[in-house]
């Protein structure tokens, strides 16, 4: 069984250091406490959980000595932070490599997410070695988990999300989908305290700043629409650029990529079927947090994005994006970025299949429970998203939702005649 305070323990030993924030432990012993409840763990899948959850502690402590050793890296500013967000699975990695191709913008890459210490600033002849590490490590999970590439796009130097820093301070949504552990997820979203994991994540894009050119950063992640609040309060000039996809189909692909995760770390079987209610809820409870936000003072900081239209023309929607963040659109970037979608065509990864039926899902019962959202942003179903961003049917002026990725696979989610 895991235990939180050998994990504790031993990432304190490796950095050197006593943990001078152990108001976050009770994320750890939540986490944990889930964990062991669940109990299908394998002697080497618990082996490794084991050791990431060491592993993002001592990332967390290393860097803590850093700035311990340098206290000017906590007066680094992060300025104008734009936070690309959105339903888990509605677009918003493509929207990523959108803002990846606009040199105006920094994201983080999946190297220094993984292995952020020491600071790319401060050791710039470290990049390479941990781009070769990255590469390695992908190299041998790819053969254990189906569909890898068309699950998720993901390149040791390529753009990473904040699963990773939030996994510091363990308040990631994302362990949900990694591990069946609903009493964690409960805590996330009623108990832990995400002010303060978010506190960590700035400081973790501080030390990344760090004597390094500081242009404007873009920072993805799908589960930080359930922290909107929290992150104003950490970043006070925070934007948002929000992808909306028809939430039936977010709730299918979720549904296969967590049991496609879980598989890869689980001893026994997953049942589909469990993951398939599990995820109608988590979806649920994402969209409470997007229409309690967007109903509040805070409302205005989000711009809101059609994912098909994104699709069929991304150069032409982030007009509106950049607008809505506060600056232009360049031609050079308009450039760069049709290039790479002409370079990433629907399907190069390979495809992604799935149905809400093999997650005992039904469509008429999701859209039911869904439907307030799809009201408030007059969301179409998937396959009348497709019509009306490839043309088949007259567009409405002034709406807005995101894209079907590029580079993200064709589903195959039944649809309504």
């Amino acid at each position: 069984m895991l235990d939180a305070a050998s994990i504790i323990a031993e990432g304190q030993d490796r950095a050197g250091i006593a943990d001078p924030e152990p108001h976050l432990h009770i994320n750890l012993e939540k986490l944990v406490e889930a964990l062991n409840r669940h109990g299908r763990f394998g002697p080497e899948s618990e082996a490794a959980a084991r050791k990431g959850l060491v592993d993002r502690m001592a990332n967390r402590l290393e860097g803590l000595k850093w700035v311990q050793r340098h206290p000017e890296i906590a007066a680094v500013p992060i300025v104008d932070p734009v936070f690309l967000t959105g339903l888990p699975r509605s677009g918003t990695t493509y929207f990523q490599y959108l803002f990846d191709h606009d040199r105006r913008f920094r994201l983080i890459r999946t190297w220094e997410a993984i292995m952020p210490n020491p600071p790319p600033g401060s050791d710039p002849g470290s990049a390479a070695r941990r781009k070769a590490i990255e590469a390695q490590v992908n190299a041998l999970i790819r053969p254990d988990i189906e569909g890898f590439d068309a699950l998720h796009l993901i390149d040791e130097d390529g753009p990473q999300e904040c699963h990773v820093f939030l996994e510091q301070s363990w308040a990631a949504a994302g362990f949900f989908n990694l591990y069946d552990c609903p009493g964690y997820f409960d805590w996330l979203m009623d108990g832990l305290d995400l002010e303060a994991a978010y506190r960590v994540h700035k400081r973790q894009l501080q030390l990344l700043q760090w004597q390094m050119p500081q242009p404007r950063w873009a920072l993805k992640y799908p589960n930080h629409v359930i922290a909107m609040d929290e992150i104003v309060k950490v970043y006070p000039d925070a934007r948002f650029v929000m992808t909306h996809r028809d939430p039936v189909q977010t709730l299918a692909s979720i549904a296969k990529m967590t049991f496609t995760l879980r598989s890869a770390r689980e001893q026994k079987p997953v049942d589909p079927h469990r993951v398939g209610r599990q995820m109608l809820d988590f979806v649920k409870r994402h969209i409470d947090r997007i229409m309690a936000f967007c109903a509040g003072p805070h409302a205005g900081r989000v711009t809101h994005v059609d994912y098909y239209r994104v699709a069929a023309d991304p150069a032409k929607v982030l007009n509106k994006v950049h607008r809505g963040i506060g600056t232009d659109t360049p031609d050079d970037v308009r450039a760069a970025i049709a290039a790479w979608r002409q370079d990433n065509p629907q399907g190069k990864r390979g495809e992604n299949r799935y149905t809400l039926e093999q997650f005992g899902l039904d469509r008429d019962e999701a859209r039911e429970l869904y439907s307030d959202y799809i009201r408030r942003f007059d969301i179409p179903t998937e396959a009348e998203g497709k019509a009306r961003a490839r043309g088949r049917h007259e567009q409405t002026p002034g709406k807005t939702i995101p894209p079907h990725t590029s580079q993200l696979p064709e589903t195959r989610v039944r649809r309504e005649p």
